[in-house]
């Protein structure tokens, strides 16, 4: 088999697998959870803010639930909120971005019991540090090391490398197609040079980076559309209502390429899903980091990180390319992906632009790295890997960053979306078996705060709201706030 007929197989095993098979799994599992918890996402939004206002404090020399919270979000917003939002207009229409809100709104409790599990079954690590995510819950709740090795493996070979690589790979083709001047192995220089100290540096020192990056990142691309939007405030009305009839496929004129309302709804459930990551299990291994005295609460933090990459983020890109009335025309693939992006911002603000949206788009794939790392290095931890293992990992981890913009990667790309869809399968089996450990946290969490308990503490024994007892090691009091000391030097949790 030449390695054409080889891409071409992966590629039609890749669409098959997500259009149909994962992307309906995400749905019905986000549908269950989010009965199951009593849809927690609409009950407690405006806890979900309260709870990030008051996240950055109580890590106790750990990472705060905010850094965590950033974490995610450095690698949930990335090239998928410029290039995949846009590649979802031009093959389903306008009515995609309806059905990318729909898919957030459902994510939102996946995201919440994901991420609240790698919080119960979290494990100590060193530097008053914790380790969590699928691989723990997998080996603690289910009790399958085994299983849990696999779910870790996977994990490090496809977020830790082929993710990484296929991330600067687009990068240096945006870099080049506007920068001419500008070669690949330029790009790869400049990341490397910016990556390898902070990777070098470990979890604690990607949580400083991202902790300030990603949201002021988020921030200023809101702020852009938003400014955008004032500018073309007579067109929004017009905007939204082709959202909508496109979504149902009430207008033929507002079709994508692949048309009608089937393409509008595969493609904006498939490129939301995978934007804002709920339910693949890439998160929760940043979730279980964090130092919180609930798991409840970093439930709830990583659940507003699906609203705010979708919701916010990933219609500020829609509404950037809706309103032009040049650079975007429904079924006219004259320009897709990043590419497509750049000229609608340049059409709204100038050819000035340009320069600053490949600054943008840098960022983002580098806050994307950042956050590929640490979901990574906490499943190397998970292998046993100590300090050498880790530094051996930022060390392949910066080789796949240059890699990516110097490679040509169709294989890889096709390999990297095989291996993030059997992730989000196993995941999504575990969580949908141990949600009754993140209901009964809940309940537990609103108990207290009925009682009237300002900052609800979780404890693992004797806990009448859970299905049993957690081992000993993080939830036995008060205590679980903060972890002590490993009585070993280096020990890994």
């Amino acid at each position: 088999m030449s390695l054409v007929e080889l891409e071409d197989l992966l590629n039609s095993i890749d669409d098959l697998f997500y259009t149909y098979v994962l992307a309906a799994l995400l749905v019905l599992v986000g549908i269950f959870l989010t009965v199951r918890t009593g849809a927690v996402q609409f009950r407690h939004l405006f806890t979900m803010m309260r709870t990030i206002a008051d996240s950055r404090t109580g890590a106790k020399g750990g990472i705060s639930s905010f850094q965590a919270f950033a974490v995610g979000l450095a690698a949930r917003v990335g090239i998928g909120n410029i290039a995949g939002v846009a590649l979802a207009i031009v093959a389903g229409g306008p009515g995609a971005l309806f059905w990318m809100w729909v898919v957030a709104l459902i994510g939102m409790g996946t995201a919440f019991v994901e991420s609240t599990l790698a919080q119960v079954f979290k494990e100590r690590g060193r530097d008053f540090t914790f380790r969590g995510g699928p691989a723990y819950y997998i080996k603690n709740g289910l009790g399958s090391k085994t299983w849990g090795g696999i779910f870790a493996a996977l994990c490090i070979v496809s977020v830790g490398v082929t993710v990484v690589m296929v991330q600067t790979n687009t990068l240096a083709d945006v870099v080049s197609a506007t920068v001419p001047s500008v070669q690949s192995w330029m790009v790869g220089v400049f990341l490397v040079l910016l990556t390898g100290p902070v990777v070098f540096g470990g979890l604690k020192s990607v949580a400083r980076v991202t902790e300030w990056l990603a949201p002021i990142m988020a921030l200023a691309y809101v702020l852009l559309a938003l400014l955008v939007t004032v500018l073309n405030i007579t067109r929004v009305p017009g905007v939204l209502w082709d959202i909508v009839r496109g979504a149902f496929g009430v207008d033929q004129a507002l079709y994508g390429v692949a048309g009608g309302m089937l393409a509008a709804v595969l493609n904006g459930v498939r490129r939301g899903l995978f934007s804002n990551e709920a339910g693949l299990g890439t998160v929760p291994n940043a979730a279980g980091t964090a130092t919180t005295g609930h798991p409840v609460r970093q439930g709830l933090i990583q659940s507003f990180g699906v609203f705010v990459d979708t919701i916010l983020v990933c219609t500020a890109t829609g509404f950037l390319i809706l309103l032009t009335t040049d650079a975007y025309k429904p079924g006219d693939q004259g320009a897709v992906g990043a590419v497509l992006t750049q000229q609608a911002v340049a059409e709204h603000l100038g050819e000035w632009t340009t320069w600053p949206m490949v600054v943008l788009i840098f960022v983002l794939v580098f806050s994307t790295v950042l956050g590929c790392y640490s979901y990574a290095q906490v499943n190397v931890n998970y292998l046993r890997g100590q300090l050498r293992a880790e530094q051996v990992f930022g060390l392949l981890l910066t080789a796949a960053a240059f890699a990516g913009t110097v490679l040509s990667l169709p294989i890889v790309w096709a390999l990297t979306d095989i291996a993030l869809g059997l992730l989000g399968v196993l995941n999504l089996v575990v969580i949908v078996i141990l949600a009754p450990w993140a209901s009964g946290a809940l309940r537990d969490f609103e108990a207290q705060r009925r009682a009237g308990i300002k900052d609800p503490v979780f404890v693992g024994h004797n806990n009448p709201y859970l299905p049993g007892d957690l081992a000993p090691g993080v939830w036995e009091g008060r205590s679980a706030t903060g972890p002590e000391p490993d009585p070993a030097p280096g020990a890994q949790g």
